[in-house]
């Protein structure tokens, strides 16, 4: 098989995760996209190492060693990723992005008073 066509499908993958990325606002499915990316990655790793290896006789199949420390990276930052976003989700209500993010920057409904990132003086202005 020619090596255009396993790097063809790598693209059309890590173009579809970074589509997910860019225009999802569930965060699960931010996750999944990533994973997306990932798999496009490995399939390259694999893809240009048989490639390489049918013109040396001796070789270390690095690219294939390569995927397998991918696939456990991968697998632990998805463990990570949402046992995060389950414990946002119990605190907030919600996974949607937008809306953490403007719960983050103080955007939210309790805006009527100083928020913690303010420091004492403005507090003290606030408060008088």
């Amino acid at each position: 098989m020619h090596l255009a066509y396993p790097a063809v499908l790598s693209a059309l993958l890590f173009c579809t995760g970074l589509y997910g990325v860019l225009a999802r606002r569930n965060a699960i499915l931010v996750l999944m996209s990533v994973e997306l990316m990932l798999n496009a990655v490995n399939l390259n790793l694999v893809a240009f190492d048989v490639w390489l290896s049918r013109a040396a006789r001796d070789t270390l199949h690095s690219g294939q060693a390569l995927t397998l420390f991918t696939i456990a990276i991968a697998a632990a930052e998805i463990g990570i990723g949402l046992a995060i976003v389950l414990a946002v989700h119990r605190n907030r209500g919600t996974s949607d992005i937008d809306r953490l993010r403007d719960t983050a920057e103080g955007h939210g409904d309790d805006t009527d008073g100083p928020g913690p990132g303010t420091s004492a003086a403005e507090k003290a202005e606030a408060t008088a």
